[in-house]
């Protein structure tokens, strides 16, 4: 770092756009066109990697061609709460297969491939989950130093379970982890080290991390495809930041899988505060959780990044979201009925699409996308005692009994697991409201025909429903 550079946190907050400029090698200003459009696609395309070099990649170190299982208790337990012909095959991709135990190290393998071509002594995350454990073990594979940020602790210096453990595993793996309380010094800290250090930035929402996740799509949809003809029915997708929808749709479609629909599932965290010191402990989900889904589906942009590459409204069809308990349940299905322990985060999808495949045909195939490795401070048991230790009750009984930081309702039977429809429109209409405010964009009528074809793009939308919603949004 320059000599006599303030490190006050709003000089160091005011360089952030230089900071991670020269952290991640990507000038995101080069893809800006006008007030309000962003070359998207040449930004995946500036990480210079293809589909098949990023399989390269991971296949050198130990990432990828995880197996796909078919769940046939669970789906014969679905189809026999399901109506005569309905109760779809699931199917689970397992991902707890990866090195480091889950999905992210498909994005941090080609982050830290990236910082080493590149020239970096080092990476840099900000992460309290399975992607720093997952950087810190590419990192350790690939020869590089490593700092992990974490977001651990509540005013009390009392930390989750599960991150606690996680900072244990980031050092197994010889990585420098430094644990923060709840607020706004994790991404200070972030921007502080990634300056002093000359780091690379392996940040969740770079185009590097998310073109990583892009082979477990096309995987899913290849091993359907190769097992029944046919792409799958349904992909559902556990989703926080936007990037595993992303890269997991992005690689459905080079595979030729665009049909296939694409379900975004969170666990239902509303009413709790993320950043809020009393209520960080309160909840049993340090991801997947709507918390990080919702912002993050109308705001996409409010990552540690200038542009996030992770712009889930663009390919998701459909976003539910499941009670807290209903997932510990499921979790304890998955272990009883396939002989199969994973982590409740990847369970997320799963709660979800044992209620959907239900509701399908029994001819389709719906893919449960993710699974995790389980632990310690993981498992179901130590996440509910910690809860009950905060003062959350935790008792029986169908989702309607479910208040997040206060009660988690565990079903007393199968029928209880359910799921619910979030109004993607109305998500939609947030998000131009956002975007045109944004841009100071005071009517929609001013948009040019290439706005309007970028906003459509960033919403799924044809360009004409694009218009039609901007017309209601604006009523």
């Amino acid at each position: 770092m320059s000599a006599g550079l303030d490190t006050g946190y709003q000089a160091v907050m005011a360089r952030s756009t230089q900071i991670l400029r020269n952290a991640s090698g990507l000038d995101y200003d080069d893809f800006r066109r006008g007030r309000l459009c962003f070359d998207y696609e040449g930004l995946m395309a500036a990480t210079g990697y293809s589909l098949e070099q990023v399989a390269d990649v991971q296949r050198r170190c130990k990432v990828g061609g995880t197996p796909l299982l078919e769940l046939s208790n669970l789906t014969r337990l679905a189809r026999s709460l399901a109506p005569a012909g309905m109760g779809a095959r699931i199917l689970v991709k397992d991902e707890a297969a990866n090195a480091s135990g889950s999905f992210k190290a498909r994005r941090a393998s080609l982050s830290v491939q990236e910082s080493k071509r590149a020239g970096y002594p080092g990476v840099i995350a900000a992460t309290s989950g399975n992607y720093g454990a997952a950087v810190a073990a590419m990192c350790a594979m690939q020869g590089q130093c490593c700092i992990i940020v974490q977001e651990t602790f509540d005013s009390r210096g009392v930390g989750q379970p599960e991150i606690v453990e996680k900072g244990r595993a980031c050092e197994a793996y010889g990585a420098e982890v430094w644990q923060m309380t709840v607020g706004p010094e994790l991404f200070y800290m972030h921007l502080r080290l990634l300056e002093e250090s000359g780091y690379f930035n392996a940040s969740l929402y770079t185009p590097f991390s998310v073109s990583g996740i892009e082979t477990l799509g096309w995987e899913v949809a290849q091993e359907v495809r190769g097992l029944t003809g046919r792409p799958p029915a349904a992909v559902v997708v556990t989703h926080a930041g936007g990037g595993n929808v992303t890269g997991t749709a992005r690689g459905l479609r080079k595979a030729g899988a665009g049909e296939t629909q694409v379900i975004a599932a969170s666990v239902d965290l509303s009413g709790l505060h993320m950043a809020s010191d009393t209520q960080f402990n309160r909840k049993s989900f340090t991801t997947g959780h709507t918390g990080f889904g919702m912002p993050f589906f109308t705001n996409p942009d409010r990552a540690d990044v200038p542009h996030n590459a992770a712009r889930p409204l663009r390919y998701a069809h459909r976003y539910v979201t499941v009670n807290q308990g209903a997932v510990f349940y499921t979790t304890q299905l998955l272990a009883v009925l396939e002989g199969l322990e994973r982590g409740p985060a990847g369970n997320t999808s799963l709660c979800a699409a044992f209620k959907l495949a239900q509701e399908m045909p029994a001819d389709e195939v719906i893919v449960v996308q993710e699974t995790e490795y389980t632990g310690a401070g993981k498992h179901p048991t130590a996440q509910l005692t910690f809860a009950r230790d905060n003062g959350v009750r935790v008792v029986r009984g169908p989702a309607t009994l479910d208040k997040p930081g206060e009660v988690i309702a565990i079903p007393e039977s199968p029928e209880q697991v359910a799921y619910a429809e979030i109004d993607l429109q109305r998500v939609r209409a947030s998000y131009l409201r956002g975007r045109l405010a944004a841009a100071e964009v005071g009517d929609y009528r001013q948009l040019s025909a290439a706005e309007l074809e970028y906003l459509a793009e960033e919403t799924n939308l044809t360009r004409e429903s694009c218009l039609a919603l901007l017309k209601r949004a604006a009523e």
